[in-house]
């Protein structure tokens, strides 16, 4: 009796909402667009459509935590086909790793078999301004949750193409195949570095080829004119200082202007640094030699940084500071620093902060 009553109390359980079968379905997966307040941006990023926030700038970086064993990602590329931009992704603890876009519009797995449960995601553009803005639509998982709170720490790092991550990353594309971009990563770059070991938020300001008086490459612009824009390739869209204030303003320029006059790389240095603390009245600012500067340049730098501080500091303002890499460091493309060469910048940069800052 027992045998033929069993299928028709199945059948009356499956009606019920409280009664659960040991294979139940996987819940299904959602879009959670971009202005969803569980989403979390830093970095210069053009909020004009709140369903597309756009991004030029190399570092700029967005989290969120998911639930279940993989979530998608869904972005834009604007120049895929000339360009391609690049992404590194971070979970949980684990190794972060690089992925290319691979066409204009883009659905990104992001872990795969991660197991279910909770997980959060750092996915940050390694690629710059002059490779194309990317646009975040929204990611697709089971659930969104609130990601962890931002720390209150945040740094600023000014620069050209070292700050940038140029050149530094060999493990796709080795130095001289592909395309100039293939080898960028700003994720792993010396001044996100940095911030993560100082457990800070980071800006990066900084465009390959960029300098404070004199850009190389044909570039018409230099670092003072496009220092308040949102795109400083283009020199685009004006910046709100107000968005993040930093307590800490690193200056990595002079590489591309090379030697120059003294008195008008000093005059141009000091004049940048009052833009500067016009805009962060209480940050520290430290002015940096370049890392990959030969001997001559170094010791031309050295000798810069070291009035334009002084020269500030007897002006009133005792939060300008110098300080002076210890050696060069070009093993990776077109002379710059690779990603082992960053890891040593990082740790002599972040041993100074700390240092300076009391963190």
């Amino acid at each position: 009796m027992h045998q033929h009553l069993f299928p028709l109390l199945l059948l009356v359980c499956l009606f019920f909402t409280g009664c659960k079968t040991s294979d139940s379905t996987t819940q299904e997966a959602v879009l959670f667009e971009a202005d969803h307040p569980n989403i979390q941006y830093t970095g210069r990023i053009d909020f004009s459509d709140p369903k597309k926030p756009r991004f030029w700038a190399p570092g700029v970086y967005v989290t969120f935590k998911f639930k279940g064993s993989s979530c998608e990602v869904i972005l834009n590329d604007e120049e895929y086909g000339n360009k391609h931009n690049y992404l590194q992704v971070a979970i949980d603890k684990a190794a972060p790793y690089r992925i290319q876009t691979t066409g204009k519009s883009n659905t990104i797995t992001i872990g795969e078999n991660l197991g279910p449960g909770e997980h959060t995601v750092t996915i940050c553009k390694n690629t710059e301004a002059n490779v194309g803005y990317l646009e975040f639509l929204g990611v697709k998982a089971q659930a969104l949750l609130p990601p962890p709170a931002k720390s209150t720490r945040r740094i600023e790092f000014i620069g050209n193409s070292i700050t940038c991550g140029t050149g530094a990353d060999l493990s796709g594309v080795p130095c001289g195949k592909g395309q100039w971009h293939d080898q960028h990563n700003a994720y792993l770059a010396f001044g996100p570095r940095t911030a993560r070991a100082l457990n800070a938020q980071w800006h990066v300001t900084a465009v390959s080829g960029i300098g404070l008086m004199r850009s190389c490459c044909n570039m018409p612009v230099v670092m003072p004119q496009v220092f308040d824009k949102v795109n400083l390739r283009e020199n685009e869209l004006p910046w709100d200082f107000s968005r993040y204030v930093p307590d800490a303003v690193t200056i990595c320029l002079g590489q591309n202007d090379g030697i120059q006059d003294s008195t008008a790389f000093t005059g141009n240095y000091l004049k940048f640094l009052q833009t500067v603390r016009s805009k962060y009245p209480r940050a520290e600012i430290i002015c940096l030699t370049s890392p990959m500067a030969d001997a001559k340049l170094a010791a031309a730098q050295k000798n810069y940084l070291t009035g334009i501080v002084a020269a500030a500091n007897t002006a009133g303002d005792q939060k300008v500071h110098k300080f002076f890499f210890s050696r060069s460091y070009t093993n990776g493309c077109d002379n710059h620093p690779n990603l082992e060469e960053h890891v040593l910048i990082a740790a002599e940069l972040t041993t100074f902060l700390k240092k300076t800052l009391n963190w």
